[in-house]
Parts: C-alpha cells; structure tokens; sequence
C-alpha cells in the first residue's frame, strides 16, 4: 500500500540481470514507514521470483540513505495503539537468496542503519553519515542489532556505536568493518549496480543462495556442525547442472549460463534451511505505523 499524497514509496528499476531499489521518501531522507517496507517486501518477493533477477541494490533518494523510523509516528506512540501485527519479520531481507547489496548514499540512522545491515553487503560514500541513533532517544538496540553489529565490528566496537549512538562516516565504518566498500557520491550506485552486475553474470545463483544460508545458519552452529554440512552440500552440489556448467564455461572460455532458482516454495533441493530467525513469520509491535 502505498501513500497517495507521495506516490511510490520505493522505485524499481532494472539494470539488465540487476534490480535497483530506491527508497522514495527524499523529502523526510526516505524516513521508514510501514506503507513502505511493505512496498519494499513485496518487491523483494517479487524479485525472488523473477527468475530473471540475479542480484538487488537497495539505495535512497535524493541526499539520504535512510533516516530511519518516521519521528513523526514516534512522536505519537501509544504503547496499546501502535501494537499492530505485521505480516512478516523486520529481518525478512534477510531470508532472500538473491544477493543484496546496499548503497548507501547518505544518512543510515537506527532502523534505516538496521536495513542497511540487513543486506549482505555495503557500498557507501566517504561522507555517508551512520549511527544507531537509538540510546539518544531513550530506545534499545532494536530487531537483532544487539546480535548482528557483535558479528559484524566486535563486541567493543558495537557497544561503542550502541551506547554513544555517535556518527560514523565512510572511511570509519570501512576500518570498523561496518561497510565493504567506500566510493566517490557520483560512483556509489553505479559501483554497486556494477559489482551486482558481476555476481549475476558470472556467479551460479544455487550456489550464491546456499553459501547465504550456509553463512547465516553456521553463525548459529559448532565448527564441527557447519564441516559436516558442507560435506554434505558439496556432495550435493555435483549432482546439480550448475557444476557442469561451471566447468565447462571455465573449459570453453566463455560466460557460464547458470539456471535460474526455482521458486522460493520450490527450493528444497538447496539442501540446507533458511535460518528460524529469518522465517518471514507474522510479528506483533510495529513502532513505525502509518
């Protein structure tokens, strides 16, 4: 659903096998609503189903990224009137198999640095400003950033970023491991689109889908455990055409022509589950409501 007096809440654009999604709120720096993460879900179930797609970049409009939860409903919430189930987790990026990547193109603060972690990777400019933004304004470290900044930059580092809520711009965030890349304003989307581009084309989307959850799920296991998975998945992953073709594009010197994935229904010849985490599962206690 989308907010008739702003028009598309999130912009989509395709850039050959690449999905460009921007964030369409320019005048509030693409505060986050619940009109719009429900526009951007259903664009990113969408692309999941797009055979087609083969990776997404997520950005904003105008000079922000995302300035996080609109503080025009944060002004306004009653703790038993704001409680609304939502029909999936906040974390749902997360549960995609098609590589996301974020370009962060100016301000992340609290939620919308919170998107922004959601993706698999971070592209952003040099005077990008991030900050959890969340102790200044008397909240918690909300939907699992106590969980994945730790992972992420260290326990000290997080804790530093939690409890300051200070502001870190590119060239920190990129020391800190907070971001992957650092590029110039005028680059940053175009870097994005072209590093996507790369995995789209020359990357098998099994096996991009596997190592994902292979990553996510390992986060929660033993060595010993994630070892014997993945002897099992490589076993696995030399009855699939996309080994043959691997190799036989590396043989012929030439661009792989991998299949695309199956619908997400369809996926359990993957061989290795989604996260319990990350199940798209109805959720209660939405702060950001419309």
């Amino acid at each position: 659903m989308t907010d008739e007096s702003e028009g598309p809440l999130v912009l989509s654009e395709r850039r050959g096998p690449v999905l460009v999604l921007t964030l369409n709120r320019p005048e509030r720096l693409n505060a986050w609503n619940n009109d719009l993460e429900d526009e951007y879900f259903a664009l990113l179930d969408e692309a999941e189903r797009d055979g087609d797609v083969r990776a997404i970049v997520l950005t904003g409009a105008g000079r922000g990224f995302c300035a996080g939860a609109d503080m025009a409903n944060l002004q306004r919430i009653d703790r038993a009137a704001e409680r609304s189930e939502r029909p999936r987790t906040r974390s749902f990026p997360r549960s995609i198999d098609t590589p996301l990547i974020a370009a962060i193109n100016g301000p992340a603060a609290g939620l919308g640095l919170v998107e922004a972690l959601f993706c698999d990777l971070r592209f952003t400019t040099p005077e990008a400003k991030l900050t959890t933004s969340f102790a200044p304004r008397g909240l918690i470290a909300e939907y699992g950033l106590s969980w994945i900044l730790p992972r992420l930059i260290g326990t000290s580092r997080a804790l530093d970023l939690l409890l300051s809520g200070r502001v870190v711009k590119g060239e920190e965030a990129l020391a800190m491991g907070l971001v992957d890349r650092v590029v110039p304003a005028d680059e940053l989307l175009d870097a994005a689109v072209a590093y996507a581009t790369d995995l789209a084309t020359k990357c098998s989307p099994a096996s991009m889908a596997i190592m994902k959850r292979q990553v996510l799920r390992h986060a929660e296991t033993d060595f010993a455990q994630a070892v014997a998975e993945s002897d099992q998945l490589m076993l696995e992953s030399f009855e699939r055409p996309d080994v043959k073709e691997g190799v036989a594009s590396y043989m012929e010197r030439r661009a792989p022509d991998f299949p695309p994935l199956a619908p997400p229904e369809d996926r359990d010849d993957l061989g290795i589950p989604m996260t319990s985490a990350d199940v798209a599962e109805p959720r209660e206690a939405s702060w950001t409501s419309r």
